[in-house]
Order: structure tokens, then C-alpha cells, then sequence
């Protein structure tokens, strides 16, 4: 299995790499042509490229948001069309779900806001692909080493880690060891369509709290304001404070079986 990668730096990347370790990467500067003669002998493509979404947002920024996914994906979509490649798995994001509302693959509705808007394009261009391709949704992926825990561990570790606001925002969650088990079912399954990569538990803020404390025998004490996520982040602190229950059943009745379930058994092995 020869796969080619793209946004091959990131977190979710790395893991992958170590899975499927003959692999070619795509660099966002190459032409079309460049692209086709790195898929010769490439069985799969991995779309993970997009610039980082925590992080304050301007229109400027917006327009990189955008333009990293869709413009990156059609590139790529155009020379995959062009090659022998076998499959395509593109990455997305749950938030493309409305709020406060449990959702799976079947869900009809979107939230309606810029995120959501990114996801439509981004998985517009993904579908314009002639080989078999499946979309994988991201939830929040954990893992040790990267990814959002990177940035949460270390107030938690000092013990000034909280709930956001009053902790009833749903969180969808994936372990990075399930989330490269499922990139491997797909491919051994030739799976395509659409895919929540969440695990079947989601939580609630607070819960993820109270389990992220337990792990590290640490107290949760201090609650973090919503409004000073707003101040930080502006109009990005959705990403954090926004409600996503979303549930995998298209990865479940595909007979995907989860390591990692609920929250507790993921961080321990992680902070462990």
C-alpha cells in the first residue's frame, strides 16, 4: 500500500504516517502536473490539508481558511482524476452539524454560520473526485503530542483547568489511534460516502472536564468564561464554545468497532 498525503505536517498526518509508512507527500505549491507524477504507483490519497482554525480570524484569515481546503482539494481532485489512483479519503469537520441537536451522517440540516460553509465547499470539491472517495468528519481528535489536548493539558496540569461557561456544550470526540484505525477500514473496506469520525459517546464540556482532572488527579476548579474566549478568539471562539452531538452510525453499520468508547478510557491512556 502506497499512499500520497497532503498537510502531511500536521497532527493527524503524523499518526497516519506512522501507520502507512511508503507514502509521498503533496506540497500545497505543486501544479497539477506535479501532483500526477507523484500518485504514479499511489493507491490512496489522504486529503488533510487546511491552515489551523484556532486562531483569530480577520476576513484575511477567512479567505485562507477557505482557500487551504477548497482550492487545495480541487487542485488535488484534478490530478487524481488524471492518475490510477484507487481511493480518495478526504478530510472534513463535524461542524458543518447545527447546534445542540444529535446528529449523524443523515442529518439534513447545518448550522447555517462560516464554518459550516466551509465544510459544504470543501466536501463539494472532494465529491467532484471519479474515484471511489469518502468523506471523513472530524470530531475533536485526542491524542499525546499534538492535536486540541496540546493546548489544554497544561493549565489543566496546574490544576487551573475548568468547564467553559457552564459546561453544558456537547463535545464530539475522536482518540487519534481509532481515527488511523478508521482511515484503515475504510481502505480495507473500499468504503465510500460520508463518515462521522466521532466516537459513539460524546460528552458534554463538563464531563470532559471532570474526566481530563481525574486522569491527571488534578482539580477543576476554575471555570473559563465564555467572554474571554470571545476576547481572545473573536468570532473563532465557537469552535470551542459551539455544541456538537454527533453520533458515527455510517462507521458503526459498516461493523467499525471502536477501541476507545467513552472519554475515561481514552485520556488515561493518553496522559498516562
Amino acid at each position: 500500500m502506497k499512499i500520497a498525503i497532503s498537510g502531511a505536517s500536521g497532527f493527524v498526518a503524523s499518526a497516519l504516517i506512522k501507520k502507512f509508512p511508503n507514502y509521498v507527500v503533496i506540497e500545497r505549491r505543486d501544479s497539477v502536473a506535479d501532483i500526477v507524477d507523484k500518485l504514479r504507483g499511489v493507491d490512496a490519497v489522504f486529503n488533510l490539508a487546511g491552515a489551523p482554525i484556532i486562531k483569530r480570524w480577520n476576513d484575511a484569515y477567512k479567505k485562507v481558511l477557505l482557500s487551504s481546503r477548497v482550492d487545495t482539494t480541487k487542485k488535488l481532485v484534478e490530478a487524481i482524476n488524471l492518475s490510477d489512483v484507487k481511493q480518495f479519503i478526504s478530510t472534513s469537520a463535524v461542524g458543518v452539524y447545527p447546534n445542540d441537536k444529535p446528529c449523524d451522517e443523515s442529518c439534513g440540516e447545518d448550522a447555517g454560520d462560516f464554518l459550516a460553509g466551509v465544510v459544504k465547499a470543501w466536501e463539494h470539491e472532494a465529491l467532484l473526485c471519479n474515484k471511489p472517495t469518502a468523506i471523513v468528519r472530524f470530531g475533536v481528535v485526542l491524542g499525546k503530542g499534538g492535536g486540541a489536548l496540546s493546548q489544554m493539558l497544561p493549565p489543566f496540569k496546574m490544576g487551573v483547568g475548568g468547564v467553559i461557561g457552564d459546561g453544558s456544550m456537547m463535545m464530539s470526540w475522536i482518540d487519534i489511534e481509532d481515527l488511523v484505525r478508521i482511515y484503515e477500514h475504510i481502505i480495507d473496506n473500499h468504503l465510500s460516502g460520508t463518515f462521522n469520525a466521532t466516537a459513539p459517546q460524546p460528552v458534554s464540556n463538563r464531563e470532559f472536564t471532570k474526566a481530563l482532572g481525574a486522569a491527571l488527579h488534578r482539580p477543576t476548579l476554575f471555570p473559563l468564561p465564555i467572554f474571554v474566549l470571545k476576547l481572545i478568539f473573536g468570532e473563532a471562539s465557537v469552535v470551542l464554545t459551539d455544541s456538537k452531538e454527533v453520533y458515527p452510525k455510517a462507521l458503526l453499520e459498516s461493523g467499525f468497532s471502536f477501541k476507545y468508547c467513552d472519554i475515561q478510557s481514552s485520556l488515561a491512556h493518553i496522559v498516562a
